[in-house]
């Protein structure tokens, strides 16, 4: 359920990209990035969806870190957002862009963690199920 619940949240953002957060979404785009920052949150929404789909259809192990990947990319963003004091997604204040800031290593986490297989999934601070206690 981790997995097809991350997935639903990466197709959602997705849409968000081509559609109705597509402005909020520019202006978490850094002033140091190449390129015209639309182009950038449509290519950016595109890959979100693609992503999305992927990770709905297979467990790989491999896609987990690639999602991962995708959201330590997207990282620099949230702290240009945060740095710059750029208002979005109702992210109005220091604390709550400090908060956001929180969430990406989770999502991380929960890209890596959802496509682990079952005997092997635990969190950090449980021994594996593989393994003698």
């Amino acid at each position: 359920m981790a997995r097809y619940a991350l997935a639903a949240l990466l197709i959602a953002a997705g849409i968000g990209h081509l559609s109705w957060a597509r402005t909020s979404f520019r202006a978490q785009v850094p002033g140091w990035v190449p390129g015209d920052a639309d182009t950038i949150v449509l290519i950016s929404g595109v890959v979100e969806i693609a992503l999305g789909a992927s990770l709905a259809v297979t467990r790989s192990r491999w896609m987990g870190w690639i999602v991962g990947g995708f959201f330590v990319a997207v990282f620099p963003g949230n702290i240009s957002q945060y740095l710059n004091r750029v208002d979005a997604f109702g992210l109005d204040s220091d604390t709550r862009r400090a908060v956001r800031l929180i969430f990406q290593p989770i999502l991380v986490a929960w890209a890596i963690w959802s496509t682990a297989k079952p005997e092997t999934r635990s969190w950090p601070c449980q021994p594996r199920r593989d393994q003698p206690q």
